[in-house]
C-alpha cells in the first residue's frame, strides 16, 4: 500500500448554526499512526467523519495525497473507517462480513475469494472465515471489522474509538498488534480516541482539539513536556493547575504569585508583563513526598496505590494538589487526613496561558 498524506487547510463544519470545527490546520504525514484526542465535544470524531465523507465541510480544504476530497462522497475518497462498534453483519459469516465491500464494488468472485483470504491471514484470522460475529470474541470481532476495511485496500485507515469496548487487558493487547499491522503496511492511519494511554503509547503525533479549535500538534512527549496552553497541560497526563500572577520578571526569570503560597521563582523564556495571569502547571512527579519542615505542608484527602507509584491528593491552603510518590517508597505513607511535607522543584513548573 502506498502512503500518502491528509491535510486539512482552514476545515470548518457546522451542525446547523453550531460550528463544530472552526479553521482547522493539520498535515498528516505519510505513513503516520495520528491520534485525535479531547474531550466530549472536542469535534475530534466530526473530523474523522470528515476525512471519511459522512459530515460535509462548510468551508476549508481536505486534500489527500494532494488531492481535494472535501466534495467527494466517502465512496470515491477510497479511505476505510473502522467504527466503534464494529458493525458487523450478526447472519453473515465473517468471509461475507470482510467481502462486503467487495462484493458490492462488483469484483469478480476469484478476487474477492483471494483477498478475504489475504486479509484474514493479515489480521491472524485465517482460519475463521465461516464462523458468524456471534461466535467470536470482542477482539476478534474488531479484527474482522479490520479486514473488512483494508481488503477494499484504502489509502487512508480512520478508527472511531476502536478499542473502547474491550476490556483494558485485550485493549493494551489488540493496540499493539494494530501498531504492529499498520508499520508492517505502512497505512497512513488516523484514529480518535479518549484513552491518553492509548493515544500516547501508539501515536507517532497527536492533535488535542478544544470546543472545534486545534489546541497543538507533537509528539505525545512534547505534548506532555512542553504544552501549548493550561488546557493541553491539564488533558493530556495529569497536572497540578494553580492561578498565578507575574509580580517581577527578569532576565528569563519570573517571580509570580500564588494565593496561600507566596511568591515563586520560576523560569519563562518569553517576557511576561507585571500583573499578567496565568497558570502554574506542575506535574505529580515535581511534587515530593520531604521529612520535617518543607516548602509546602498540607493534608491528605485520599490515597491512591497504582502499582509503581502511590498518588496522594493533597489538600494544600485551598489548592487540591495531587503528588506521585515511587513504590516502593523509602518513607511512611502518611494515612488519609495526615498531615504531609511537600517538596516543590520549581524547576519542572511551567507557566501557561488559559
Amino acid at each position: 500500500m502506498n502512503s500518502v498524506s491528509v491535510e486539512c487547510k482552514a476545515l470548518c463544519a457546522a451542525y446547523g448554526r453550531t460550528e463544530v470545527l472552526k479553521g482547522v490546520e493539520l498535515r498528516i504525514e505519510p505513513g503516520e499512526f495520528f491520534a485525535l484526542l479531547g474531550p466530549s465535544g472536542s469535534g475530534k470524531s466530526t473530523l474523522l467523519r470528515l476525512m471519511a465523507g459522512f459530515v460535509p465541510a462548510s468551508s476549508g480544504q481536505l486534500l489527500i495525497d494532494g488531492r481535494e476530497v472535501a466534495a467527494l462522497e466517502p465512496w470515491q475518497r477510497n479511505v476505510g473507517l473502522v467504527f466503534q462498534n464494529y458493525a458487523l453483519w450478526p447472519h453473515l459469516s465473517v468471509h461475507d462480513n470482510v467481502a462486503f465491500g467487495l462484493v458490492e464494488r462488483k469484483r469478480p468472485k476469484a478476487d474477492i475469494a483471494q483477498r478475504v483470504a489475504t486479509a484474514l491471514e493479515l489480521v491472524g484470522l485465517g482460519g475463521y472465515a465461516q464462523r458468524r460475529p456471534g461466535q467470536l470474541s470482542g477482539g476478534q470481532q474488531q479484527r474482522v471489522a479490520l479486514a473488512r476495511t483494508l481488503v477494499t485496500e484504502p489509502q487512508v485507515l480512520l478508527l472511531d474509538e476502536p478499542m473502547s469496548n474491550l476490556d483494558k487487558a485485550l485493549r493494551v493487547q489488540m493496540r499493539g498488534e494494530l501498531l504492529a499491522l499498520q508499520r508492517r503496511l505502512g497505512l497512513t492511519t488516523v484514529f480518535v480516541t479518549h484513552d491518553q494511554e492509548e493515544a500516547m503509547t501508539t501515536a507517532d503525533r497527536m492533535a488535542v482539539l478544544n470546543h472545534g479549535v486545534l489546541q497543538q500538534v507533537g509528539t505525545p512527549q512534547q505534548l506532555y513536556d512542553h504544552p501549548a496552553n493550561a488546557f493541553v497541560a491539564g488533558f493530556v497526563g495529569t497536572m497540578n493547575l494553580l492561578p498565578a500572577t507575574v509580580r517581577a520578571f527578569s532576565a528569563g526569570l519570573a517571580t509570580v504569585e500564588v494565593a496561600g503560597l507566596g511568591m515563586l521563582p520560576v523560569a519563562h523564556a518569553a517576557p511576561l508583563g507585571v500583573g499578567d495571569a496565568l497558570q502554574l502547571c506542575l506535574r505529580p512527579q515535581a511534587l515530593s513526598q520531604a521529612s520535617g519542615s518543607a516548602v509546602w505542608q498540607g493534608l491528605v484527602g485520599a490515597r491512591e496505590f497504582l502499582g509503581t507509584h502511590t498518588r496522594l491528593h493533597v489538600q494544600v491552603q485551598g489548592h487540591s494538589l495531587v503528588a506521585d510518590v515511587p513504590h516502593p517508597s523509602r518513607q511512611a505513607l502518611p494515612a488519609v487526613g495526615e498531615a504531609v511535607a511537600l517538596q516543590v522543584d520549581l524547576a519542572q513548573a511551567r507557566l501557561l496561558v488559559g
